[in-house]
């Protein structure tokens, strides 16, 4: 059945095409496995609460008709502004607006969340751009430069709230706008498009533009907030939407809701969050985490940007998806939120997940993937300006910035064909690696041993369950065909201004002192049929091999010094750039120029085995070999395998974007 909706329409409606439904949440109600949803342009101002999933062999399907047409906002336009001093005016809002959930006293706060400044999940938006709060209405009147923003010339139009009896007190500093002339809006509603129970699965979300949701902080042992999201179930699409403007997050794909796990640490102040998350993993069997009942979403074409936690964020319920094909930027860069779970696509527990074809910049991370990263593959993504701009002050409670940050896992985690073009590439504070035919400008940082008792789980093959726990012994690594460029200067310490010894150059000599596999297994004593258990116990807790081949480096990076297939031209003068033409992104470099006739071996799962603790292969999601023979572009590489993601000069014709 089709079931229509149009926000002109009267609201008798049946959802019939000659008397549409006005909202689409009445669509939402009656909609069953098999039904099409579809709905005209216009703004729907409300929450969006399925009442039912759809099945694998019949999904409901919500779809706007025309792309990105049907906007749903959980905003509410604002008139009536009075001048109160200078640039500022003020306006008063009865509380009754708000319901259950009022933004303007619920604080974005909760484990993880490391800023010192009071923020709230509510905000006022000026031509549908979120303007800074303030603690005070002092500082709404001045209107000063916050430093800490990436964009600081915006920073100065800011909003204060206060509560007065049975109503919320909005002061905003529209500096030079008058605000009865504008489009100014304020949050009202915590989510667009999210069911309110669990299991609702099977539902397609196709061409909406999603916006302004006053959605809470999202922590990975916790409920995790979004403008929309599955709501811990299976088989979710949302494709060609627009997702904006969320207070944190903008697509949720995790985590269940547990009340003695969620926000632990904030409510109690006992256990650490390390010792949470693992308590969320073991609990997850209580909450049917498993392959058959949650994750294998596809988020995809997407359009994310100007969220201030994540863009997309997830724990364990975004597990066996894909994630591709997503424009993704300007995600925390007002700097207003502060704490360990911000990035582009932040993702806890990646099991099986793919990250493919993603153009992600101007983020404070790219993506990071922090514990259990396990079948996850990160594959043909463009990502740039993924560092603070100079200049910029950092936050108190902030995090570092970098393309892609992949923590506390053990693998087997493959990174292979992307471009990365930030000041700071990559950081690993994990183990079981494989970094296979990248471009890579900006610097690696490789934490050798400050990640600590770190004891993260690990699972059984392609699956949830928990099959046992160790802690990060760093290593088991493989780099094969990549390019290592030093494109940027020293990078200095914010505070200090001094260079920073971990990440002041690209390439692998952060690994010098790593045993190849021959210097690592001799520790095992296996020719001896009664092994000594002392020296098989100290090695578990020594760093884990390296392998490296085939690797090129330029400018001055600087390789493994252990690695003795490889290409180093210190006096090289590699030019990169990233143009925009007609809407596509291509790339300009001359790398090819001091490759030449330069090539490696063609890589294949055999070739990079099996990451350590899992006993897992660097494989697809069903269990067969991948073979790197085809480029960033799909290009066939031929017999042997130039490095980095391009199989020749001629692929740079095409976009890469």
């Amino acid at each position: 059945m089709t079931i229509y909706v149009n926000q002109a329409a009267p609201m008798q409606g049946d959802g019939s095409k000659e008397r549409p439904f006005k909202h689409i949440n009445d669509a939402a109600k009656i909609a069953m496995p098999g039904d099409e949803v579809v709905v005209s342009k216009g703004i729907y101002r409300e929450y969006v609460n399925p009442l039912h999933g759809g099945t694998k062999e019949a999904p409901i399907v919500y779809r706007s008709e025309e792309p990105l047409g049907a906007v749903i906002t959980g905003a509410e336009p604002v008139k009536g502004w009075k001048k109160y001093k200078d640039n500022v005016w003020t306006v008063r809002i009865n509380n009754n607006v708000f319901g259950d959930y009022n933004p303007y006293t619920t604080e974005v706060y909760g484990d993880w969340y490391f800023a010192r400044e009071v923020r709230h999940t509510g905000a006022v938006y000026l031509n549908d751009r979120m303007m800074y709060e303030t603690e005070t209405l002092k500082e709404c009147v001045e209107g000063k430069v916050y430093t800490a923003s990436w964009n600081p010339e915006y920073s100065i139009y800011k909003w204060f709230a206060k509560q007065d009896g049975d109503c919320t007190v909005l002061y905003a500093n529209f500096q030079e706008y008058d605000p009865n002339k504008e489009n100014v809006e304020i949050n009202v509603r915590r989510r667009c498009f999210f069911p309110d129970k669990i299991g609702r699965g099977y539902i397609t979300v196709s061409g909406f533009n999603i916006t302004k949701a006053a959605t809470t902080w999202a922590p990975p042992a916790a409920f995790q907030d979004g403008a929309i999201g599955p709501h811990w179930s299976k088989g979710w699409i949302i494709e060609d939407c627009e997702v904006s403007n969320s207070k944190c997050c903008g697509i949720s794909l995790g985590k269940y809701y547990d009340p003695e796990n969620d926000h632990y640490f904030t409510h109690k102040h006992l256990k650490s969050p390390t010792q949470m998350e693992r308590d969320a993993v073991c609990r997850g069997q209580y909450h049917g985490w498993l392959k058959e009942r949650v994750g294998s979403h596809i988020v995809r074409r997407c359009h994310i940007h100007d969220c201030e936690q994540a863009g997309i964020v997830g724990r364990m319920g975004a597990v066996f998806s894909l994630i591709e094909n997503n424009h993704i930027h300007h995600v925390n860069t007002m700097q207003q939120l502060g704490g360990a779970e911000v990035a582009g696509i932040k993702i806890h527990a990646a099991i099986d997940v793919t990250f493919r074809h993603n153009h992600i910049h101007h983020c404070v991370k790219g993506i990071w993937c922090a514990w259990e990263a396990q079948g996850t593959r990160i594959t043909g993504n463009l990502l740039h300006d993924n560092y603070r701009p100079d200049g910029c002050t950092w936050q108190p409670g902030g995090m570092g910035s970098e393309d892609l940050f992949v923590e506390v896992g053990h693998g087997p985690t493959l990174i292979d064909h992307n471009i990365l073009l930030s000041k700071r590439a990559l950081f690993f504070a994990t183990e079981g690696v494989a970094v296979v035919h990248n471009l890579i400008l900006g610097s690696f940082v490789q934490v050798g041993g400050g990640t600590g008792p770190r004891y993260t789980p690990y699972h059984i093959r392609h699956r949830t369950e928990v099959a046992g726990f160790n802690t990060i012994l760093h290593g088991d690594d493989r780099f094969y065909n990549n390019v290592f460029v030093r494109n940027w200067g020293i990078i200095k310490d914010e505070q200090t201004g001094e260079p920073r010894k971990d990440e002041s150059f690209p390439g692998i000599a952060h690994f010098d002192e790593y045993p190849t596999y021959d210097e690592w297994i001799k520790n095992f004593d296996l020719d001896n049929p009664r092994p000594d258990m002392g020296k098989l116990a100290k090695a578990q807790f020594d760093h884990l091999p390296v392998w490296a081949a085939g690797n090129v480096y330029l400018n001055g990076a600087k390789p493994w010094k252990k690695e003795k297939n490889k290409l180093n031209v210190k006096t090289a003068k590699v030019e990169v750039s990233l143009t925009e033409k007609n809407g596509q992104v291509f790339l300009k470099t001359n790398i090819f120029d001091y490759i030449k006739d330069y090539t490696g071996e063609i890589v294949t799962s055999d070739t990079l085995g099996k990451a350590f603790q899992p006993e897992q292969r660097f494989e697809n999601p069903d269990g067969s070999a991948i073979t790197f023979d085809s480029d960033y572009f799909g290009d066939h590489r031929g017999l042997t395998a130039v490095p980095g993601p391009f199989a020749g000069k001629g692929s740079l014709k095409k976009a890469v974007w």
